[in-house]
């Protein structure tokens, strides 16, 4: 059995790495009682599996978690209080928002995720300036941008896997920019975008709003198909 959680990371967490954010959900599984399935040999771990990983930072309202459950304790779940149990043992800024029972079959996280919706706060600059920045992107032929992998330096295009942007509106101290992005052959991150605009802009705060599923039909959804946590079915394997 294996349950995907949907979690929010707000406010000072933020400034968290990923890598510390396992460990505290890690530690909330734990005290939670949740009878997690643990890998074999010398050390057991629990058998966790995240998602993408969010930039330290970042914020985010769409984050999740896959969880092995000890087939021969499933029964002890309490589908209808699982986010609240969970929740209480996360730090501030964490919260668990959504659950399903998923089967074994279901593609990883890391596999299925194929772009990411993104909130972006741009400072320094006005609705016109970046408009026409936003404009000039979408008519390029190619984004370059020249980034260090591995001690050497690599240049990629970003320009197929910007799927759509577009401006939300002013902000107190700057503009408010949402964009979808792809995350294969690998993620773009927000900043590499705003700095192949012409002009580079220049980010404040940034919030993941979805991460997105593309089905073999072609439609796109997110990783939590229930919304109700009641409805999933504990039996499922």
């Amino acid at each position: 059995m294996r349950i995907r959680l949907k979690f929010t990371k707000f406010g000072k967490v933020r400034f968290t790495s990923h890598r510390d954010v396992a460990r505290m959900w890690e530690r909330a599984v734990r005290r939670s009682g949740l009878p997690m399935a643990y890998s074999e040999g010398f050390n057991p771990r629990p058998r966790l599996s995240f998602g993408l990983a969010l930039s330290t930072c970042h914020e985010s309202q769409s984050e999740y978690l896959d969880i092995d459950i000890d087939p021969e304790r499933a029964d002890q779940i309490d589908m209808a209080e699982i986010l609240s149990v969970l929740t209480q043992h996360l730090p501030d800024g964490l919260a668990a928002v959504g659950a399903e029972v998923i089967t074994r079959k279901t593609p990883s996280l890391q596999q299925a995720v194929t772009s990411c919706t993104w909130q972006i706060d741009v400072i320094e600059t006005d609705e016109e300036t970046a408009a026409g920045a936003v404009a000039r992107a979408l008519a390029a032929d190619e984004l370059v941008v020249t980034r260090q992998r591995k001690g050497k330096e690599v240049t990629d295009d970003l320009r197929p896997q910007l799927i759509g942007i577009d401006i939300l509106g002013p902000t107190e101290d700057g503009v408010r920019i949402v964009a979808e992005l792809g995350t294969k052959p690998r993620s773009i991150r927000p900043s590499e975008l705003l700095s192949v605009f012409e002009p580079p802009l220049r980010e404040r705060r940034v919030t993941r709003l979805n991460q997105w599923i593309t089905d073999d039909l072609g439609e796109r959804r997110e990783p939590i198909v229930c919304r109700s946590v009641a409805s999933a079915a504990v039996g499922a394997t």
